[in-house]
């Protein structure tokens, strides 16, 4: 074997796709391979012993170079090369990945009386992403939430709200999420350029999303983790209701502050354990 690699993410996911050239020290092309799907090159094109420059590259990731010594065996092993994405920002491995609600959460915050807060929650929903393969910007996120599912553990204000004065689930079952864009916003940072449709009414809202890593469960699955953020208005989904005290002060805020906390398997459906 003339030439052993492997190319790698950050996290350790193979490069399937990546390209290794190798070049002698005139500047001379003598080899090219690609990756196998597990991202492992292995060519039997013998070298004169020597040093080399063995250069990575792959789309949507930065080139990577490093030497290489050919000993009198004409074989090289250039080890593990870690390539990075593309300005420094990263996303899981490409393909489909399913959110897993077990293990997710869908939260929100409002103000009350104009001093505390008031947390709650949806308990069921499910969504889907794929990560483009090339273009990671291309990629793509859905998500349905059953708006009767709203939680925030005091059973009259959860029937307040599921009324037709808030999210009004007999007309408006289901509020829905599709992502239009993607963008990067700094290291395994990114803005969601999405849709939201609720009570309704459909407008653009973005996320703030922070990918969090993979690793593997204890199913023989693998899973990544994010973190989202937005805020939304109540009035922009038609959502006017208010009381207001006697003091001038509403007793639910007009805004609302929105943090999911994201579990996806890796795959087109959730594993059945």
């Amino acid at each position: 074997m003339g030439l052993t690699a492997r190319i790698r993410t950050r996290d350790g996911w193979a490069v399937s796709h990546a390209v290794v050239t190798v070049t002698d020290m005139t500047g001379t092309q003598v080899l090219r391979a690609e990756a196998d799907q597990e991202g492992a090159v292995r060519d039997a094109t013998e070298l004169a012993p020597g040093a080399y420059t063995v250069i990575v590259t792959a789309v949507g990731y930065a080139p990577a170079a490093s030497s290489a010594i050919v000993t009198a065996s004409g074989r090289a092993d250039v080890g593990t090369v870690t390539l990075a994405r593309q300005g420094g920002t990263e996303l899981p491995p490409p393909g489909p990945w399913t959110i897993d609600p077990a293990h997710s959460s869908v939260a929100a915050v409002a103000q009350h009386l104009g001093i505390s807060s008031v947390h709650g929650r949806f308990t069921d929903f499910a969504g889907t992403i794929e990560i483009a393969p090339d273009e990671v910007t291309k990629s793509r996120v859905e998500a349905v939430i059953r708006a009767a599912s709203v939680d925030t553990g005091n059973g009259m204000r959860d029937g307040h709200l599921k009324s037709p004065d808030f999210l009004d689930v007999e007309r408006y079952p289901e509020i829905t999420y599709r992502s239009t864009g993607l963008e990067a916003a700094g290291p395994d940072r990114w803005t969601v350029h999405g849709e939201l449709g609720m009570h309704g009414v459909v407008r653009p809202v973005d996320l703030d999303l922070a990918y969090l890593g993979t690793g593997a469960d204890p199913w023989g699955g693998t899973r990544a983790a994010f973190r989202a953020t937005t805020e939304l208005r109540r009035e922009d989904f038609a959502m006017n209701y208010n009381q207001v005290l006697q003091a001038g002060i509403a007793a639910i805020g007009t805004t609302l502050k929105v943090d999911l906390d994201i579990q996806a398997v890796q795959g087109e459906s959730l594993p059945a354990v």
